[in-house]
């Protein structure tokens, strides 16, 4: 990304003393990710706008290295590993989208990579996975814990740990995507009134809420997560930190966090405005629009924001909106389920 940064005055700035992830490390992330992660475009369809009754600009990050948005916070992070640490490989616990994000930035950076990934993620995400070069260990998502699985793996090799979303280079590279929106809608002449995103652990999330919050400070932002695990949603309006009950049980397998990591927490219930939950049913309704209507391909987990949108689940009439297509890692065998509704 090319564009200069430009820093709001500070009366536009929240309040982030003692937080772990900044606007400037934000600006600073889409630096290094300059030449490696795709700018994404911004994009618009009449259906869509229809549909809606809506202004809505699409952030299709399916189109991005590797298939989805996690490439720039993977990519973000093992650039900042010391050299030395970098020798001794790098260890990530996945469904399949950070996997190929941390897989892919470590072969282009020659980092050995091994990812811990539960033996029922989607086939096409694994095959990529090992595809990129990365060594794959599969745990069973019920009955073992992948964080112990991958800090023994750590322990053994000395291997640097790189946290799904609980991380703040992590945070930081996601929020380019909220930067790259932002400068792209201002391009466009269109002010945004709300944001939705695809939610799991909050750290593509909590990168965009603190990016808007510095570009366009009266955009409001909405998590989107899959019904009955919407941990961020009630954690967000309990004020502290909520778990599911269940480890899985629905098709969006990229969205099945246990509980919101802290750091983006601490970012997102300062920023968020209403969350909202999507049925697999709406999910795969919306992947089968994206392919009809957007000629996307885009996996349920990934779809989410897009489906809240197309069931009006946030009263949008007549604003200016935008979403987040954040994945299209989505097996063949899916899409014709989602195509045959």
């Amino acid at each position: 990304m090319t564009e200069t940064v430009v820093q709001p005055s500070e009366s536009a700035k929240p309040d982030y003393a003692g937080k772990a992830v900044t606007y400037s490390d934000v600006a600073q992330a889409a630096d290094r990710i300059d030449g490696y992660a795709v700018r994404t475009p911004l994009m618009r369809h009449p259906a869509l706008d229809e549909r809606a009754g809506a202004t809505v600009l699409i952030k299709p990050e399916n189109l991005q290295r590797s298939g989805s948005f996690k490439f720039r916070g993977a990519f973000n992070c093992l650039n900042l590993i010391p050299e030395e640490a970098r020798s001794k490989g790098v260890v990530a616990c996945s469904s399949g989208n950070h996997a190929q994000g941390v897989a892919a930035s470590a072969r282009i950076l020659g980092v050995e990579a091994t990812i811990v990934m539960p033996a029922d993620a989607p086939r096409i995400k694994l095959e990529r996975t090992r595809a990129f070069g990365a060594n794959v260990v599969t745990y069973d998502r019920e009955n073992e814990d992948r964080d112990r699985i991958a800090a023994n793996l750590c322990a053994e090799t000395g291997a640097t740990f790189v946290h799904p979303f609980n991380d703040p280079a992590v945070i930081a590279g996601q929020g380019t995507v909220g930067l790259e929106l932002a400068m792209q809608a201002a391009e466009l002449g269109l002010q945004l009134d709300d944001v939705l995103a695809c939610t799991g652990g909050g750290g593509l999330s909590s990168g965009i809420a603190l990016a808007l919050a510095f570009k366009t400070p009266s955009t409001r932002f909405h998590t989107v997560e899959p019904e009955h695990f919407d941990d961020y949603k009630r954690s967000l309006e309990a004020g502290a930190l909520l778990s599911n009950e269940r480890k899985s049980g629905s098709i969006c397998d990229a969205l099945l966090s246990e509980t919101p990591g802290e750091i983006g927490f601490s970012i997102l219930r300062q920023l968020a405005g209403e969350g909202v939950t999507i049925t697999d049913e709406e999910a795969l309704d919306a992947v089968a629009f994206a392919f009809r209507e957007l000629k996307l391909v885009v996996e349920p987990g990934g779809a989410a924001a897009l489906a809240a949108v197309l069931t009006g689940k946030l009263p949008l009439k007549g604003k200016t909106v935008s979403l987040v297509l954040t994945g299209g890692n989505i097996d063949p065998d899916m899409l014709m389920r989602a195509l045959s509704r």
